[in-house]
């Protein structure tokens, strides 16, 4: 490759590599010039054309032809995956295994069994892992999670939400086909999914059922949670309508209402008795600056796993998915 531009020194900077260039590779490395201490040094995608462009666009120092050269260069502390879908895997288990640490893009993996191989890869060779659900660090669903800790609103009772999008969606498009994990589902409703997790845990029952496109992968998918103390989620994700995409948070003694769209929120409504009371909670750039943020304190203090989207709840919101998709009978080649 011959030399290439000198990366930055200090004990608090935090070098980034971008893997892959599309919309929310965009959107991220955005993000990252509010972050202090961050660099991003490099950028790497399968056409160094396509990686030479970002760099260009973005001001990335370097740029590679491949996901192995990005890979390979020993100046990067992390690299954030944000393929499509079906191949957040193979670039996962391929910075993994070149001793760099990685945030993945959502959903984490297709399924569960290959959710576990890089959760078990990433702790065989201490390597910090975390899937780049950004819900989970916006500072609004934070603040939330602290006012229901604190039982303001009572015991949760009841979780629904929504997040649809209007289509059409054309054939040929990645939402529709079944080799890139297409579908409404890990899109879309993972947020929702989560959302329901992150408020009443694991389900003890799920049902589900959904409109399928021709190719296979779900249009419209609702969802229903149920729990052994007695609280419920209703869940919905499609690509035929632009729903509210709000959130409600229920409790016996008041309930949270979470404007759209839920899952990257600047405030919400506190609702106790007759008062409701708005709670403002802004947030910078995209809204996922927040998450690097998390990324580079892990790294700092040496953890390899984020307290606030640890390897237990990602695997476990794959199994639900994994639960979710056999019961609308959606399935991918690989």
């Amino acid at each position: 490759m011959g030399s290439q531009p000198a990366a930055e020194q200090g004990p608090d900077v935090i070098r980034w590599g971008i893997l892959a260039t599309g919309w929310i590779a965009k959107l991220f490395t955005e993000d990252l010039a509010h972050v202090p201490g961050a660099q991003v040094l490099a950028v790497g995608s399968r056409s160094l054309e396509g990686a030479q462009a970002f760099a260009e666009t973005h001001g990335i120092p370097r740029a590679y032809g491949s996901w192995q050269e990005l890979a390979a260069d020993a100046d990067l502390d992390v690299i954030y995956v944000a393929t499509p879908h079906s191949a957040h895997h193979a670039a996962t288990r391929l910075c993994l295994e070149a001793g760099r640490a990685v945030l993945c893009e959502k959903p984490f993996t297709l399924d569960h069994a290959s959710a576990v191989d890089l959760v078990e890869l990433a702790r065989a060779r201490g390597l910090f892992l975390m899937e780049a659900m950004w819900m989970r660090t916006n500072p609004a669903i934070r603040r939330v999670l602290s006012v229901v800790a604190e039982g303001q609103i009572g015991e949760v009772r009841h979780v629904s939400a929504d997040f649809g999008l209007p289509g059409p969606v054309m054939p040929g498009h990645r939402l529709r086909a079944p080799e890139l994990g297409g579908g409404a589902l890990l899109d879309l409703g993972v947020y929702p999914i989560t959302l329901a997790y992150l408020f009443l845990g694991r389900p003890t029952h799920v049902r589900s059922w959904a409109s399928l496109f021709p190719e296979g992968t779900d249009e419209n998918t609702g969802i229903v949670f149920g729990y052994e103390n007695g609280a419920v989620a209703t869940l919905a994700c499609g690509l035929r309508g632009k729903t509210a995409g709000r959130a409600v948070i229920t409790g016996t003694e008041g309930r949270i209402e979470i404007p759209g769209p839920f899952h990257v929120p600047a405030g919400f409504t506190l609702v106790l008795g007759s008062e409701e009371t708005w709670v403002d909670v802004p947030f910078v750039g995209n809204g996922m600056n927040h998450e690097a943020v998390e990324v580079m304190r892990c790294l700092r203090e040496g953890l390899t796993e984020s307290p606030l989207i640890p390897h237990a709840d990602t695997l476990e919101i794959m199994a639900i998915l994994d639960e979710i998709r056999a019961q609308i009978g959606v399935t991918y080649p690989a």
